[in-house]
């Protein structure tokens, strides 16, 4: 039979003081092990879509897709067995110890081996019993998907492996608190739990499949990266290709809350891509997008495509999760909930409201990566807008939040975001834009580093590189809920080059997406007012002023003492000939 490879997560579990358990009671430690097996570990790794690859004597050797199945699949396994043989003197219980990795494995047959599976096997050697270890890799896949609290045990040298390997451990304490299941009630699925199944080739030609599976697994690779997602693997979810839908069916199997399904019909130059978010407990269609392209550049054109459904997805889940009734709302709760808020049109209550759903999720969590970066967002947002009634404090706090999400989680996107934000209030624009850098290149569908990214473009004086970057964000997500801010930076980028219809009609725009915006209507004032429709552009200053609800548009000279700031010289220059210009003609004082 021929030898393949596949980078697999392996899963090393033995038992702890087996030769003095069967020394002391062979056939009860050989009938009880047994027991063990056939009742609860074989049957757990098969939920978390494992296969045992192989039991010996007093180990088990499983493989899955996913590191995040494995490890959830360990944590249970240990959380379980801290509840059996209870009735035996504790020198008399079966426990084990479980080591998890992340390798390339030669498959042969039913077994596989190599270096992935050895160091597994070191690292079971080194948890504690009734514990799990896992190495540095796993823990990098892993991210914030899972509810356990990881130690770093450092870089361990192992048996025959010429590297240190990272090693981290969730002890005996941290599993004794994964909830234990309810045997009378089927597990409840995870939150934003999904599986993307394999998009059907409606295309006359077969060979076009390729197009259709690189659609399936881009979106489960885009989809991961939503914070606190759990996406079936893309192994698990092509198992059920060309085998009839039962979307109910599915979702118990997998226990998933969501499945998405879609089709991709190419014909000459053009290709039609359409998908379906379904619920999987009552098979109610929740949203629907269809995508219609010219074929050109394939891969460019398959980026594009699963990035939209991405972002719109990302939008969907956090708004349909935010609207399930929670009895005991706990820290996730109160994140979904603040993260819905926002989509809503941008208001002072509406950054309050966010404002506390986040500083309750930090006070249930106090080291969440998530709340500290999105409780910074909200704040210095509200700086930007103009809308903070002290923006020294909100700024303060944002930067000391973000700073502290970066120490603990460097490579989380939205962090990196949100201190690109702070930067730029700060005036700080070359060092806000490595920010933005950092955070498309962890996430490339995170359509507001691309906004703010051009914000800092234009403040540096680099104005013919913005509108293309709100282009973009544009084509990944057209029905954003905050798509009239990217209206407002082309309209800004035309206002300040003297385009002053283009202007108009692309702040229009925003004030229709926007209405509440108070910096938006001082933007129309300013244009109207170039354009001698005096009128208007004084109800639209008298507007920004009763949005903002303080002094910020009561004179020159407050609005350009405001953080954010006006840019290099070469852009001061270009907003004083014309926002400020603008300005004085529709009645704004210079003091």
């Amino acid at each position: 039979m021929s030898q393949t490879r596949r980078l697999v997560a392996i899963l090393a579990a033995d038992v702890v003081g087996y030769s003095r358990l069967m020394g002391a009671d062979e056939e009860g430690t050989h009938e009880r092990l047994k027991a063990h097996l056939a009742e609860l570990i074989d049957p757990k790794i098969r939920e978390h879509h494992g296969r045992v690859v192989k039991t010996a004597g007093d180990g088990v050797l499983a493989e899955f897709a996913s590191v995040v199945d494995a490890v959830h699949g360990a944590a249970e396994i240990q959380r379980a067995m801290a509840d059996r043989d209870l009735d035996l003197a504790e020198e008399r219980r079966v426990r084990f110890r479980i080591g998890i990795n992340l390798g390339d494995v030669i498959a042969d047959g039913e077994d596989i081996y190599g270096d992935g599976v050895n160091i597994a096997v070191r690292l079971e050697g080194l948890a504690a019993p009734g514990g799990v270890c896992i190495s540095g890799t796993v823990r990098d896949h892993i991210g914030d998907r899972l509810p356990y609290a990881f130690e770093d045990m450092g870089e361990q040298s192992v048996k025959n492996i010429a590297r240190p390997v990272r090693v981290y451990a969730v002890r005996p304490e941290g599993i004794a608190r994964v909830p234990a299941p309810n045997a009378s009630e089927p597990l409840a699925a995870p939150r934003l739990s999904i599986v993307v199944l394999p998009f059907t080739n409606l295309s006359d030609d077969r060979e076009q499949q390729y197009f259709a599976d690189g659609i399936t697994e881009d979106l489960t690779t885009d989809l991961s990266r939503i914070p606190h997602s759990f996406v079936i693997s893309r192994n698990t979810a092509f198992t059920y290709r060309n085998k009839p839908i039962d979307t109910k069916q599915i979702g118990r199997e997998l226990g998933v809350r969501y499945v998405l399904g879609g089709s991709v019909r190419r014909s000459g130059n053009q290709v039609r891509v359409s998908a379906q978010l379904i619920d999987a407990a009552t098979d109610a269609h929740l949203w629907a997008e269809r995508s219609d392209r010219d074929t050109g550049d394939l891969f460019a054109l398959q980026n594009e495509i699963t990035s939209r459904i991405a972002n719109a997805l990302g939008i969907e889940l956090v708004a349909a999760e935010a609207a399930r009734p929670t009895e005991h709302p706990d820290a996730l709760d109160y994140l979904l909930r603040g993260r819905a808020v926002l989509l809503k049109t941008w208001m002072p209550d509406i950054f309050r409201e966010a404002i506390n759903l986040f500083e309750h999720a930090l006070a249930l969590d106090p080291q969440s990566v998530e709340a500290q970066s999105r409780l910074a967002f909200v704040l210095v947002t509200r700086v930007l807008s103009g809308m903070a009634g002290s923006a020294a404090a909100d700024l303060a706090r944002a930067e000391g939040l973000v700073d502290q999400a970066l120490a603990a989680s460097p490579r989380y996107a939205f962090a990196h975001f949100a201190k690109g934000n702070v930067l730029r209030a700060q005036n700080r624009w070359d060092e806000a834009i490595p920010e933005y850098e950092a955070a498309l290149a962890l996430n490339h569908n995170l359509v507001l580093a691309l906004l703010n990214l051009g914000w800092c473009k234009l403040s540096i004086g680099s104005i013919e590189e913005v509108i293309p970057l709100l282009e973009q964000a544009i084509r990944l997500s057209p029905r954003d809920p905050g798509i009239g801010s990217f209206y407002h930076l082309i309209g800004t980028v035309h206002l300040l080059q003297s385009h002053t219809d283009e202007a108009v009609v692309w702040l229009e725009k925003t004030r229709s997406a926007m209405p509440t915006a108070p910096i938006l209507r001082s933007r129309l004032a300013a244009a109207y007012a170039l354009r001698g429709e005096t009128e208007r552009a004084v109800a639209e200053l008298a507007e920004a002023r009763r949005l903002n609800g303080g002094d910020l548009f009561s004179s020159i000279a407050h609005l350009k003492a405001y953080p954010g700031g006006w840019g290099t010289p070469k852009t001061r220059a270009l907003y004083e000939a014309t926002y400020f210009a603008g300005l004085r003609q529709a009645g704004m004082p210079e003091e």
